[in-house]
């Protein structure tokens, strides 16, 4: 497993990178905000451990940034500020644990391993079917690494059918499950928003990503 270390301290981040290191986890420490969130933005990481007071950038600034990018790394805030109402600011802005200065390295692993543990079986944000790839924390939906914009409809539409790649769907689950509707009478509706989503998605590409399946539905292929 691998963890980036936010701290400013020296003493602090050496005992922490150490400390980890030798339990088997792997290491990287950011010594300013500026430097953790480029971290956290550019690699994967199973659980990030942020201190709010820090140079270039504060913690509460870069855990912001980081939940508004889409990244569900688990957040563990280690900070010397413990009131209630910065562990509650700091658990808004999407912390999943809060830890105060000063601390015992015995619980400091404990909670981040249980971190870790929740977050390898949370389901993935991130929904891929072949080129496809739609993110459910961000909504943004690219194919072939370009994005695409798509309406609010559209995108559920296609979450839909992505979450049944390689089965076909039928009409009347898109408009049960998209306009909690009889699909009697809409099916005019669905096709619409289908070429709508379909134009988008295939401009500049020689291959369709949904197909029609003449008088069953529409599917996505998985690969």
């Amino acid at each position: 497993m691998e963890l980036l270390i936010v701290e400013d301290d020296p003493v602090v981040g050496r005992a922490l990178r150490q400390g980890f290191s030798e339990a088997g986890f792997e290491c990287q420490w950011a010594r300013d905000g500026e430097r953790g969130l480029e971290l956290a933005k550019s690699q994967q990481f199973d659980a990030i451990i942020l201190d709010l007071l820090l140079p270039r950038r504060g913690g509460l600034e870069v855990l912001t940034e980081i939940r508004a990018a889409g990244i569900q790394t688990p957040v563990l805030l280690l900070t010397a500020l413990g009131t209630v109402e910065e562990r509650v600011a700091g658990l808004s802005a999407g912390a999943d644990d809060y830890l105060v200065k000063p601390f015992a390295f015995a619980e400091l692993m404990a909670r981040v391993k249980a971190l870790c543990r929740r977050s390898a079986t949370r389901p993935s944000p991130i929904l891929e079917a072949g080129d496809l790839c739609l993110n459910l924390a961000s909504r943004r939906v690219t194919r072939g690494g370009v994005e695409i914009t798509i309406s609010p409809t559209e995108f559920s539409l296609l979450e839909f059918l992505m979450r049944h790649a390689g089965q076909v769907v039928t009409r009347k689950m898109l408009c049960e499950h998209i306009w909690y509707a009889d699909w009697e009478g809409m099916t005019n509706v669905v096709e619409v928003h289908i070429n709508r989503l379909r134009s988008k998605l295939d401009r500049g590409h020689d291959s369709s990503a949904i197909q029609t399946i003449r008088g069953r539905g529409y599917v996505i292929r998985a690969t």
